[in-house]
């Protein structure tokens, strides 16, 4: 019987060959400045911590679990949009998102007690906890596999361009306006992005998740003798789901493409989610994000609270300073993609090019926290504080990554999604312990508040040196 071919056509301005083009590029833009509003927003609180708790006489353990309040929600978001991203648009997706909530965070500005704080921050955090995932999802949806690793770089780079950007000015508003200000500064500019996504924003072509002619890694013309070719950007597919072709040429006859599904290939695509999950790939990065996330978790909640309070810096130049490890974040996200890229251009495996430069970060961010009760002074403090949390919380871009690499394409979207939803557990859990360690030690607090992080970060390498390795479970997915 003949199989008749499913024709799937790229967005326009995109190059099915290299994963280019200007479309791709200004999606990937606009995705960044959608992370920079989203950590903007998860900043403020943060950097408004102590007139918060001054306005509405917290101690540190209720300041804690108003800001834990954040992420109830938000991994079950998480799931829920993540599974919904492999079927519906993710365009659609993240435009609702940014409307919800920059909505979420008006009742806040206008007014209320502990108890609209608190509500607010659940309604936002449900409304953005989705937002990395499927925002990778929406990049990686551009580009091939072996050229994802800078722009997932680059929109995680938004996480850390958000608070950089947001903070010194957040600050002063917070300072001259007062913190609720800042929630409707931040509200503005949800909206505004929001408009621009609609007018730009696009779908990628590429599925998120390895075709079945990399997994094979044979070309189907060379195993059937027959030169199938297609128009240029037209995905040519048979009803066993082998990849035909898309190199330029003639449309594709129906004799060729009987030829090509003489020999069907194994094929990972149904494999359930149980498997996914349950593979020792899928589980290390997840347990090394978690670790990462609680530094990233820390560094929003607390960080700035720790310069005034502990350090001794005053408020302006504490503004200042917070930004020390989100630059230091930065730097790491850039190096690691230029890194992981590079060797994965020469054919060094994922588990060494991915497993292991994320667990050198999370292996060196450890150790800086772990000195952090031999630094002499403010300054050699704030530069271990810095060199730690800034190396510590830059595994993201590893993680989603080797998941879209594991995850075959129909499954992409709620492997990245659990991921998430786990890993942001953290979020519900570090601001409390360390409001909890803040009223019963004081600002000794803090720096066991580190040293804990230190811990978690060694847990961290640990899991993603031994555990990730993509091929290996790729294979077993197959079975």
């Amino acid at each position: 019987m003949t199989a008749v071919p499913t024709v799937h056509r790229p967005s326009a301005g995109t190059s099915p060959a290299t994963g280019g083009g200007t479309r791709a590029w200004t999606v990937t833009a606009l995705l960044v400045v959608f992370m920079m509003v989203n950590f903007a927003d998860k900043s403020v609180l943060g950097l408004a911590a102590d007139e918060i708790r001054a306005d509405l006489d917290l101690s540190a353990t209720q300041f804690g679990l108003a800001n834990s309040a954040f992420f109830l929600f938000f991994s079950v978001a998480a799931v829920a949009v993540g599974l919904a991203a492999d079927r519906l648009s993710t365009k659609t997706l993240i435009l609702v998102m940014a409307v919800l909530w920059s909505v979420a965070q008006v009742p806040a500005a206008f007014g209320g007690g502990l108890a609209v704080l608190v509500a607010s921050r659940m309604f936002l955090g449900a409304a953005e906890g989705p937002a990395f995932p499927v925002a990778q999802k929406a990049t990686l949806a551009w580009f091939p596999d072996e050229r994802r690793n800078l722009p997932g770089a680059l929109v995680t780079l938004g996480v850390t361009l958000g608070v950089m950007v947001s903070a010194p000015g957040l600050s002063w508003v917070i300072q001259h306006h007062g913190w609720r200000a800042a929630l409707g500064v931040l509200a503005a500019a949800g909206l505004l992005w929001a408009a621009a996504w609609a007018a730009l924003g696009a779908d990628g072509g590429h599925a998120v998740g390895t075709d079945v002619r990399t997994e094979v890694g044979t070309d189907v013309r060379t195993e059937v003798g027959t030169d199938v070719r297609t128009e240029v950007g037209t995905d040519v597919r048979t009803e066993v789901g082998t990849d035909v072709g898309t190199e330029g040429g003639s449309r594709i006859g129906a004799e060729a493409v009987a030829e090509a599904a003489v020999q069907p290939v194994p094929t990972r695509a149904d494999a359930p989610y149980r498997k996914i999950f349950a593979s020792r790939t899928w589980i290390g990065v997840t347990l090394a994000y978690f670790t990462s996330y609680w530094c990233v978790a820390l560094m929003l909640v607390w960080l700035p609270s720790y310069l005034r309070n502990a350090l001794g810096y005053p408020v302006d130049e504490a503004g200042t300073v917070v930004v020390a490890p989100w630059l230091v974040g930065a730097l790491a996200l850039l190096g690691q993609a230029g890194v992981t890229g590079w060797l994965m251009r020469r054919g060094v495996e994922s588990r060494r090019a991915r497993g292991w430069v994320g667990g050198g970060l999370l292996a060196l961010g450890a150790a800086c926290c772990l000195a952090l009760p031999f630094a002499d002074g403010r300054t050699a403090t704030t530069v271990l504080v810095a060199l730690g949390f800034g190396l510590g919380g830059s595994y993201a871009t590893i993680a989603a990554t080797t998941v879209a690499e594991l995850a075959p394409a129909t499954r992409a979207g709620g492997a990245l999604g659990t991921m998430n939803a786990v890993v942001t557990a953290a979020g519900l859990a570090a601001p409390a312990v360390v409001g909890a360690l803040v009223d019963a030690r004081g600002t000794d607090g803090y720096q066991s508040a580190v040293l804990l992080s230190g811990l978690l970060l060694a847990l961290g390498a640990v899991a993603s040196f031994l555990l990730v390795d993509p091929r290996r479970d790729i294979a077993r997915l197959k079975g």
